[in-house]
């Protein structure tokens, strides 16, 4: 049995296979809907919730939309199952959760109002 959060267990060991492949349908799907500025976060050994972060910025309402409908098509159609989608009903932020993998989609002014790439990025390492 693990005791703490999972992300702390893994913190000096490899990425596992299935979490690159994650990663990979993810930004591939992503792009592919024409996400600007998509970036990952490490979160191994920073939270317990996750072990990567993406995010990524759409320009309106209905490309973030559909961005998330696309993602959440392509992870079941890779086998990852279900995701959850929160703020999907036109948002200026909409979360889904993968799991290992929490994906955020942010009109520009949110992404910048937010400002999730400082507060989980490098610099929360040189920080602690």
């Amino acid at each position: 049995m693990i005791s703490g959060p999972r992300a702390l267990s893994r913190t000096n060991a490899a990425p596992p296979p299935e979490l690159d492949r994650l990663q990979s349908v993810i930004v591939g799907s992503l792009e592919d809907d024409k996400g600007e500025n998509i970036v990952t976060l490490d979160l191994a050994g920073k939270a317990s919730f996750a072990d990567r972060m993406i995010i990524a910025t759409g320009l309106a309402d209905r490309q973030i939309s559909a961005m998330a409908t696309h993602l959440q098509e392509k992870l079941r159609e890779g086998g990852f199952g279900r995701v959850r989608i929160e703020g999907e009903g036109g948002s200026d932020w909409v979360l889904i959760d993968a799991g290992d993998i929490v994906v955020h989609l942010f009109k520009p002014d949110s992404r910048d109002l937010y400002g999730l790439e400082k507060m989980w990025g490098a610099d929360l390492d040189e920080t602690a």
